[in-house]
């Protein structure tokens, strides 16, 4: 017994020796004889000096160990035994950048070892950026730590997320020292581009990539440019970069220069950038100039890309500029002589030029004679006619006339030009071929409220007053009867020459009817009618033969109260006929009211005959009778009651 606990104090004082060299503290063990031979070891010599002390093997039992053969160090030993096994490993927290090395290469993972009690895993897809031969084992990267322990337990790294970290950094560094960077155009997206800087995406809009408009924005993709970064958010880490801002920067500098080296009148070489209605701006190599659309051309253009082109180079002088606002007003025309100043010796007055009209106004149209000199044909020059005439109506836009010049002016630059003179005036001999009371047919060209304006040939015509249109009706206008554009047969009823004025009639063609309807239409006859039109004053009504009358609103009453409608047929009597006036005036009032003074009239005509034949017998009786008796008074008060009742009856 004895020599068996000498043999476990000489084995727990190898142990411990074995312990203390690789300094490994441990809380466990398998067998109860090792924690024995660990208490032999904190006091080895008082087993082998007292080894009377020990009289059985369970009196050496280390009874603190539980069910789980687990023993448990004192408070101050564990605590150092975990300082020193903390102190092992590196100390790191979420977010946090870290450099590790890489330890393994699977077909999916890097494995990375940072110091951390377990080695972290990343993608493989977030080292496709490692240019060739790639990654080997050995190589050191920097990563993030996203998650110290993941739901399974292992440890989260992302170089991606680095990257994106350090770029923000950089890209943050260069917004504020307006440093130029250098990115790759990965992408196309709505608006405008995507950028690589740094490893990180940003945005490139589409208004910053040119100075010049651009529609084609897949001709970028690809292609590494130099950038500024123009504004960043730090609340969602997103950048807006810009290739603009360095070509203006260029830009400006080249601006200053020239502005500080430009003069009136100096002659420069421009491209054409960009054409609006007004004008076209001009690239002049750093600075942009307008060339307005009057400085264009000495003749008129609608638009400047009559004349100028898109990239187009052009020779343009300086017109005026203005340091402040850096603008430069340019001219093209100014570098050819006015076209006034250079006329043909030949031209003059009297002359016949050839022109198209280039613009048209209420009082006349101008011809243009050549670029920048034209001349004005007023509407009194158009034709011989005297006849109004619309400007508008008459010239088209782009239409070229032979006209001769009436006067010139070189000095005012003005010109006027007529139509009407390449033709000999027709009014020299008017008498001969359009007599009075001569019949004609014309062609209706115009119309008036007062007249309808005919042309009988070219240079030639008339109006026929509205009244002469018709004998019989009225009209309001004159397009109540006829239109522009139809033929008309006329008379000529009178020649102004000096005026150059025909009057014309239509209704003279025909003998007056109003002669002979005067005994059909005689005042008091009776005729059936149509109500055509009523208005506030009264009705016309249209009767027989094509006549029109008229009827005041007071004798459209009817017998019964109520009025005649329109488009109603009934009786009328004419109360008015004037043959000079041309005028009937009806009433369907008169009808009914004369029928009832017809009656009354009779009634007491009727009255009247009785009340002589009572007082006729009355003096006969009167005449006979002597004396008067009661027989008498009897047979006079019956007539005297016989007269009140007539008297009566005729009131």
């Amino acid at each position: 017994m004895q020599f068996f606990l000498k043999q476990l104090n000489a084995d727990a004082q190898e142990n411990a020796a074995a312990s203390e060299a690789v300094e490994v503290p441990t809380a466990t063990t398998n067998a109860p004889v090792a924690e024995a031979a660990t208490e032999v070891i904190e006091a080895p010599t008082a087993v082998v000096e007292a080894p009377v002390a020990v009289e059985t093997a369970h009196d050496d039992f280390d009874w603190s160990i539980d069910k789980r053969n687990v023993s448990s160090y004192a408070e101050t030993e564990r605590l150092k035994y975990d300082k020193v096994y903390d102190e092992t490993f590196v100390q790191i927290a979420d977010g946090e950048i870290v450099r590790g090395g890489v330890v393994a290469l699977t077909k999916t993972d890097v494995v990375i070892n940072i110091g951390f009690k377990s080695d972290g895993l990343v993608s493989l897809n977030e080292f496709r950026d490692v240019p060739v031969p790639g990654l080997k084992i050995g190589d050191e990267v920097e990563v993030m730590v996203v998650e110290k322990e993941d739901r399974g337990g292992n440890l989260h790294l992302s170089r991606k997320s680095a990257r994106i970290f350090r770029a923000w950094e950089r890209i943050v560094e260069v917004h504020k020292t307006g440093e130029v960077i250098t990115g790759t155009v990965t992408s196309k997206t709505k608006g405008g581009l995507i950028v690589d800087v740094f490893g990180m995406e940003t945005f490139l809009p589409g208004s910053q990539i040119d100075v010049k408009p651009v529609t084609d924005y897949d001709q970028f993709v690809g292609k590494t440019m130099e950038f500024k970064v123009v504004k960043i958010n730090e609340a969602i880490k997103n950048a807006v970069v810009s290739h603009k801002a360095l070509i203006e920067s260029d830009i400006e500098a080249q601006r200053a220069e020239i502005m500080s080296k430009l003069e009136k009148g100096q002659v420069l070489e421009g491209v054409v950038k960009n054409i609006t209605d007004f004008g076209a701006f001009m690239d002049l190599g750093g600075l942009d100039g307008l060339l307005y659309i009057t400085d264009i051309s000495w003749g008129r253009i609608s638009h400047p890309s009559e004349v100028v082109k898109m990239d187009q180079k052009l020779q343009v002088v300086v017109l005026d500029f203005d340091d402040d606002k850096k603008r430069i007003s340019l001219g093209l025309k100014q570098l050819t002589p006015h076209p006034w100043d250079v006329l043909p010796e030949g031209l003059s007055e009297g002359s016949v030029v050839k022109g198209k009209v280039v613009n048209i106004e209420d009082y006349g149209a101008f011809l243009e004679i050549q670029p920048g000199v034209e001349g004005l044909v007023h509407v009194s020059e158009i034709t011989w006619a005297n006849t109004p005439i619309n400007a508008k109506e008459f010239f088209k836009l782009g239409d070229e006339y032979e006209a001769k010049v009436v006067t010139l002016d070189k000095d005012a630059r003005k010109m006027s030009l007529s139509i009407k003179q390449m033709s000999q005036d027709p009014w020299s001999t008017i008498e001969n071929k359009f007599p009075e009371n001569s019949k004609h047919k014309g062609l209706v060209k115009n119309i008036t409220p007062y007249g309808v304006f005919v042309e009988l040939e070219p240079g030639i015509g008339g109006m026929i007053h509205i009244s002469d249109l018709s004998w019989l009706k009225r009209f309001n206008h004159p397009t109540d009867y006829t239109k522009v554009g139809e033929h008309i047969d006329i008379i000529i009823l009178s020649i102004d020459k000096e005026n150059r004025k025909l009057q014309l009639g239509h209704k003279q063609l025909e003998e007056d009817p109003w002669n002979a309807l005067e005994d059909t239409f005689a005042v008091g006859t009776i005729h059936e009618g149509t109500v055509t039109r009523k208005d506030d004053k009264g009705a016309l009504v249209q009767l027989q033969y094509g006549l029109e009358g008229f009827t005041p609103n007071r004798h459209l009453n009817k017998e019964d109260g109520s009025t005649v409608k329109a488009d109603e047929t009934t009786q009328f009597v004419v109360i008015e006929f004037d043959r000079n006036e041309k005028r009937i005036v009806l009433s369907h009032a008169r009808i009914w009211e004369q029928q009832v003074a017809e009656v009354k009239e009779t009634a007491k005509k009727e009255a009247k005959a009785e009340s002589d034949s009572t007082k006729k017998a009355v003096k006969n009786i009167q005449a006979k009778v002597e004396k008067t008796t009661l027989g008498d008074l009897s047979a006079l008060a019956e007539i005297k009651a016989k007269l009140q009742e007539g008297e009566g009856d005729k009131q």
